[in-house]
């Protein structure tokens, strides 16, 4: 089935979730018709959700009710800045109240099971909301999850301790980089970091440049910062070890956004997990990858759906 990835689907709804201290969380839901159970998508960092509606269909033609929304500060959630473009937080912290508090509210009002699907920083958080217990969902996915930053020439902790000196000499909000999801990438050179599919790419930059109010640049340094301490937090003894839901892991081995060796690690320690890992032939965003990838990501997460919550 041929799918227009430029247009909402047909049935679906945009409106606004407000958290518990009344920020709107921009919110898409495609439910009502569902009859495999509820199926919540979290995004990464200056992720929105249009990217994903071409996955959103193939879930929705298998039974699920999709739900997802855009993390406080990006996306159609507003901005936790003066700057528009900088992708700015203090701290985690704030976002793992949102997605506890909305995971509440969603699995109390739709069917199970439930099941939450997630990327890279998305990801991290899921996983964190998992081992604070401050979520219990039947299973989790997480795609090229962000369990640790590439930081190279830095190791993780130099690297942290450089982002919190940086933090100190200038303003914290400003951005840690001119362009891109990473230093030393000129824009031309981004396609590369995150999928071999240049149409499934240029759809993104479609969707942002039609809603140019959705879209969002570089992290800041208080964001490097508090993404440093919160993945380090997780490599803590006993951390995940105590984390039972069943666990599906997709990696790309030559992800050059987030370290595929802390996924392998965080694979080993947690007591109820599948690992999943591509080659050269996937970059980071592996659910918008070319289709020989993306196929056999699909395939894997139905795989262990059905296999883990019936």
């Amino acid at each position: 089935m041929t799918i227009n990835r430029r247009i909402v689907p047909a049935g679906a709804t945009i409106e606004y979730w407000q958290a518990s201290d009344g920020w709107p969380l921009r919110h898409f839901a495609w439910n009502r018709e569902g009859r495999r159970g509820s199926l919540l998508f979290l995004g990464g960092r200056g992720d929105v959700f249009e990217k994903y509606y071409e996955t959103f269909h193939h879930w929705r033609a298998a039974g699920w009710n999709i739900e997802s929304f855009d993390w406080r500060g990006q996306g159609g959630s507003g901005r936790l800045a003066a700057d528009p473009m900088s992708g700015h937080t203090v701290d985690f912290a704030p976002w793992i109240d949102d997605l506890a508090a909305f995971f509440a509210d969603w699995k109390r009002r739709t069917a199970g099971p439930h099941v939450v699907i997630a990327h890279s920083m998305g990801g991290h958080l899921t996983l964190r909301a998992l081992a604070e217990q401050r979520i219990a969902p039947d299973a989790a996915v997480l795609v090229a999850p962000m369990l640790g930053l590439k930081s190279a020439p830095f190791g993780p902790r130099l690297a942290a301790k450089v982002a919190a000196l940086m933090c100190l000499v200038g303003k914290p909000e400003r951005l840690a980089w001119k362009t891109n999801e990473r230093p030393g990438v000129p824009m031309k050179g981004r396609r590369a970091l995150l999928t071999h599919d240049a149409e499934r790419y240029e759809d993104e930059l479609w969707w942002k440049q039609t809603n140019p109010e959705i879209n969002v640049g570089p992290p800041s340094w208080a964001w490097v910062a508090a993404a440093y301490r919160s993945t380090l937090a997780m490599e803590a003894r006993g951390k995940l070890e105590r984390v039972t839901t069943p666990i599906l892991l997709l990696a790309a081995e030559h992800d050059r956004l987030v370290d595929s060796r802390a996924i392998i690690r965080a694979a080993r320690r947690l007591p109820n997990a599948k690992l999943r890992m591509w080659g050269a032939e996937s970059a980071h965003e592996i659910l918008r990858e070319a289709d020989p990838v993306r196929d056999a990501a699909l395939a894997e997460i139905d795989a262990f759906l059905a296999e883990r919550v019936g």
